[in-house]
């Protein structure tokens, strides 16, 4: 997966049963009343727009998906991004049938990739509503989408956009020091406010295994998620630790569950997963 272009993103990974007929991949535009698409053959969603009184082809919608997962921290820096990405890539290597992921960024929608997006809240709210109603999902499994850190504006405007679509879930991230804890407990506090379920806790970074001796050093303390999971009365759903193969694996943009199998966080996020894959079909029916 690439680097996260710009701070303020909605970045959405989903996971498909069926490859459907297009992947975001390349970009053309057409002049300032024309339209642009993104898309190739081989295997995502595609994204339409139109200018002026264009028509819009083949309109895209969430009613395919299965299971909606918004992936929040009322912190930022705790992991988020990579939480999504490899739980993308567990569930899709714990599926039954052969899948595939596609990915929808605000990123891919930019000219430069160094673009900041500097947007008010109606602009952004706009585009969140876009993604549900302007994207082609497809039939999906699971669709995970990687959040900003907080309780903004952004955030009620995504949660009421795919509220009327899917079974809707939170999986909330945190790592194990107070100052992340403290702000993850009023992320809760956003969920119970909201409506929105939550699937379970991970707390992220705990702790680092040595590669030569396999040591567990606890370099942000430990167990701060599962106390407050336990607190919450939310399901905590494991602890993931800092492991330098799956930091390695972010850099290069290859899948992390296929090819450290041995790595000591791999136990860690496959567990997560098969519990997602266990309690979403009760928790979200």
């Amino acid at each position: 997966m690439p680097h996260k272009p710009l701070a303020e993103r909605l970045l959405a990974l989903s996971v498909l049963t069926r490859r459907p007929h297009w992947s975001i991949s390349s970009a053309r535009r057409q002049g300032p009343r024309g339209h642009w698409t993104r898309g190739r053959k081989g295997g995502g969603p595609i994204v339409r727009h139109s200018y002026g009184s264009g028509s819009v082809s083949e309109p895209g919608n969430l009613a395919g998906v299965r299971h909606i997962i918004l992936v929040l921290s009322g912190k930022g820096g705790v992991g988020k991004s990579t939480i999504s990405t490899e739980l993308a890539l567990a569930l899709r290597h714990a599926g039954k049938k052969e899948q595939s992921i596609s990915l929808m960024s605000v990123g891919f929608l930019l000219e430069k990739p160094d673009e900041a997006v500097v947007w008010r809240g109606p602009k952004k709210n706009a585009l969140i509503k876009q993604f549900v109603s302007d994207v082609a999902w497809g039939q999906l499994d699971y669709l995970v989408v990687d959040t900003p850190p907080g309780t903004s504006d952004e955030h009620m405007a995504t949660v009421d956009a795919l509220r009327p679509y899917s079974p809707l879930g939170a999986l909330v991230v945190t790592t194990p020091q107070a100052v992340s804890v403290g702000d993850v407990r009023r992320e809760l506090t956003f969920c119970r406010k909201t409506g929105l379920r939550v699937i379970g806790l991970v707390e992220n970074m705990s702790g680092f295994v040595c590669p030569h001796c396999a040591e567990c050093t606890n370099v942000f303390s430990r167990g701060g998620g599962e106390e407050l999971a336990r607190h919450a009365g939310v399901p905590f759903l494991g602890s993931v630790p800092l492991d330098p193969e799956l930091t390695r694996s972010l850099e290069e943009g290859r899948d992390f569950i296929r090819e450290f199998p041995k790595s000591p966080a791999f136990p860690a996020l496959s567990s997560i997963a098969q519990k997602i894959l266990n309690e979403t079909p009760a928790q979200l029916p």
